[in-house]
């Protein structure tokens, strides 16, 4: 590439024959004395190594010789100053490749050396080459680093040492020799032609910019070396890294046409620092909403604290990471964090609070809550140190009183807690590869639509996601996939845990789940469970099941539909309720069971598909709709698909409501269970009180509040045979468990009746 040929700059001095008038015996400036008519200095017209050439008299103890014509220069740019001199007389002295530096203003550029390295003249008539390259950039080859403030030269020479000595020039050369540094291509610009030096010390922060704005759309080069950015770097170009950068932890680099992990890893010579690096700059930018991790893997050693990460504790703007892996490395920092402490818990006076908390400095926040009335997935959402308090994610159904607490805080690959809100963020077709050392994410304090579609989480350590606040509003979770590290244990000693929810409306659909404890523990309300597979099953014969899914509240609004549901059940309780009992609120209600398939093999003849589990008495159905699903059993057989665990209490079928039962298959399942249930009664012996029996088709063991119809199906006929036409008067909730109907007759009848009963009453 030459400036001369593409854009006609012109470089070359006059040649000496053109009048010595051209050219100064001190800078080249305007005003300087010139060598016409100097006593020292005379042309020759033809020497026979040079042609026309000066001849030149060392009087002084630098001689200087300096075009008058100002050579430009750009920083883009690199010349070559050629010296062809011998000596004919007196001493011999030394000769060096000399020129002054200006800026734009006409100044001097004191900080830019100007004279090359001098060379002894060895003997008369010896024709000596002497050059030397400048240039902006400190590259191997220049021997001029002038850095970007000169923007013209007057190009000359030296004359050193002993005087008295009589010299003969030839025409001075000067060519454009950027070529020989930038041999890649004409679209390429090197850092270090604007003034980066690469050595890892120097703040090369400015030579980066000035890059940028050179390179008008061409790819800026960083050429081997170790940069030093002092402060964040924005660079809107095109740009390759064979050297790499260094830079303080809390300082960006944004590149914002290379956002990806290929181009951050080669920046900062590391994989890992190259992620870190690049989602920091993730949420200080707006030129980039998601960030490509190029397929590659990402070795962990520990957490990667993203809020600290960032510099920022609350973030609202839509950002995505995809296209990667996460990969925990053995290390100490997947260990666990353990404290043990003794607090109380008052319910009446804060739902959600536990006060005198002993070593609360210690209890970590985000830590999982273990003891005596604490259910599920409860996590320390916050902690006063002063006030010796602990706030909880949700409430304790049986702790109040003053007890032992145990608070583990896993170590998650990904951990957003430490963000206040965060909305918006999404997780794409990431693999978190846990490998049984590490949980996968910890979601934010608070926010919205937290995004997890495409991703799969490799055998976590203790969790899948985690939500330890309210960060799961609206969270989405889509087509991912998790992989449990106890597969091989028996169902009921395992303890991990795939997700967690806290907050309302989560959409979770088309997803994977292989033999946790749990799929998924969901507090919070307008859930939507879509086309799921979840199995949990072992290879124990008469195997324990435990809860696929997990509600821990009485009114879910959820709809649970076209799921696998394998060796798995769903447990409906109120384990996140700080008092339990019945007290004039929403009991258990708005949860749609519709179109699943739900199947169970070698499990023992406990086993149920559907558990509700009161925590307090006096609940009660209130709206609950399982219809057209699909039970089937593999090489056993159970009773029934449903019940009510009643370790805690039992539900009050006397107020039963809005129970929809119907259309649904059992296979292998001894009772199969309706509401309405249509049940035909056959009355051998006349009586005039006709007692049907259902019970067993009742669900969850519940009472009849209500007779809908009574059909009798052929003649009605007295002991003699003889016919009738009546019709009865019907009375639910007979029998010992108010589970039967009585049919009342005028006189004493048999016959057969179709009697359409119910559970509930209609709202």
């Amino acid at each position: 590439m030459s400036k001369v040929i593409t854009e006609g700059l012109v470089l070359q001095p006059p040649a000496f024959a053109a009048g010595l008038a051209n050219w100064s015996s001190v800078n080249g400036r305007p005003g300087d004395a010139s060598y016409q008519g100097a006593a020292n200095a005379v042309l020759v017209a033809n020497d026979q190594d040079f042609g026309p050439c000066l001849e030149m008299q060392k009087t002084t103890g630098t001689q200087r010789l300096r075009a008058f014509m100002e050579t430009p220069l750009r920083p883009d740019m690199y010349i070559r100053v050629t010296l062809r001199v011998k000596a004919i007389a007196g001493n011999l002295p030394s000769v060096r490749v000399a020129a002054w530096a200006g800026n734009a203003a006409g100044g001097n550029v004191g900080s830019a050396p100007q004279a090359g390295t001098a060379v002894a003249l060895p003997a008369y008539g010896e024709v000596v080459t002497v050059s030397a390259i400048i240039g902006a950039g400190n590259r191997p080859g220049v021997d001029l680093v002038w850095g970007l403030a000169p923007v013209i030269a007057h190009i000359g020479l030296d004359l050193t040492g002993a005087n008295g000595g009589t010299v003969r020039i030839d025409d001075i050369e000067v060519e454009d020799v950027t070529s020989v540094f930038l041999r890649e291509m004409l679209g390429v610009v090197d850092v270090r032609d604007h003034g980066a030096t690469g050595n890892g010390t120097t703040n090369d922060a400015a030579a980066f910019q000035a890059a940028d704005a050179a390179a008008a759309g061409r790819t800026i080069l960083v050429s081997p070396g170790t940069y030093r950015l002092a402060g964040n770097l924005t660079i809107s170009s095109p740009i390759r890294f064979v050297g790499t950068v260094t830079q303080p932890a809390a300082n960006r680099l944004i590149l914002t046409r290379n956002f990806d992990l290929d181009t951050y890893a080669a920046a900062y010579g590391s994989t890992l620092e190259g992620f870190r690096r690049a989602l920091q700059a993730l949420f200080h930018f707006n030129d980039h909403v998601t960030f490509d991790m190029s397929g590659r893997r990402v070795d962990l050693a520990g957490p990667i604290d993203v809020s600290e990460l960032s510099g920022i504790t609350s973030f609202s703007n839509r950002r995505v990471l995809f296209n990667g892996s996460l990969n925990a490395v053995e290390s100490p920092g997947w260990t666990d964090e353990v404290v043990t402490s003794v607090a109380t818990y008052s319910p009446a006076s804060h739902q959600t609070r536990l006060t005198a908390v002993g070593n609360v400095a210690n209890v970590p926040v985000g830590a999982l809550v273990q003891g005596t009335g604490v259910g599920r997935e409860i996590y320390v959402r916050s902690k006063n140190v002063g006030a010796g308090t602990i706030e909880l994610s949700e409430p304790l159904y049986g702790a109040a009183g003053t007890r032992n607490y145990t608070f583990r805080r896993f170590r998650y690959q990904l951990d957003f807690s430490g963000f206040s809100l965060l909305s918006r963020f999404e997780l794409k077709e990431i693999e978190f590869n846990c490998l049984g050392r590490s949980s996968g994410v910890m979601m934010a304090q608070a926010g919205s639509v937290f995004r997890f579609d495409n991703c799969t989480f490799n055998r976590p350590k203790d969790r899948g996601i985690t939500s330890s606040g309210t960060g799961c509003q609206g969270v989405y979770i889509d087509y991912c996939q998790f992989l449990s590290n106890e597969q091989a244990l028996a169902a009921q000693n395992r303890t991990t845990i795939a997700v967690n929810i806290n907050a309302n409306d989560a959409k979770i659909r088309n997803n994977r789940i292989v033999r946790f404890r749990h799929f998924a523990v969901l507090n919070g309300t307008s859930h939507m469970i879509y086309a799921n597979h979840f199995f949990q099953g072992d290879d124990q014969s008469a195997g324990v099941r435990l809860a696929g899914l997990v509600f821990t509240q009485t009114n879910v609004a959820t709809v649970v539909q076209g799921n696998y549901i394998d060796n798995c059940f769903i447990e409906w309780g109120n384990e996140h309720d700080h008092a339990p009992e019945f007290d004039n609120e929403f009991s258990f209600g708005g949860l749609s069971l519709t179109g699943n398939i739900f199947i169970a093999s070698d499990v023992s003849s406990a086993f149920r598909w559907i558990v509700i589990k009161p925590h307090g008495p006096g609940h009660f159905l209130n709206g609950v709709s399982i219809t057209n699903n699909t039970f089937r059993v593999f090489n056993a057989v159970v009773p029934r698909v449903e019940s009510v665990d009643t370790t805690f209490a039992s539900l009050d079928f006397s107020r039963s409501r809005d129970v929809r039962v119907e259309g649904n298959t059992f296979n292998q399942v001894t009772q199969s269970i309706s509401n309405p249930i249509v049940f035909a009664h056959s009355q051998n012996t006349a009586a005039e009180v006709w007692t049907v029996n259902a019970s067993g088709f009742i669900p969850f063991g519940g009472r009849i509040r209500m007779v809908e119809a009574v059909q009798t199906e052929g003649a009605l006929t007295t002991a003699a045979n003889a016919m009738r036409y009546a019709a009865p008067h019907a009375l639910p909730g007979q029998g010992a468990g108010n589970n039967q109907v009585q049919l009342r007759w005028n006189e004493a009848l048999k016959g057969k009746a179709i009697v359409t009963m119910r559970m509930d009453v209609p709202t």
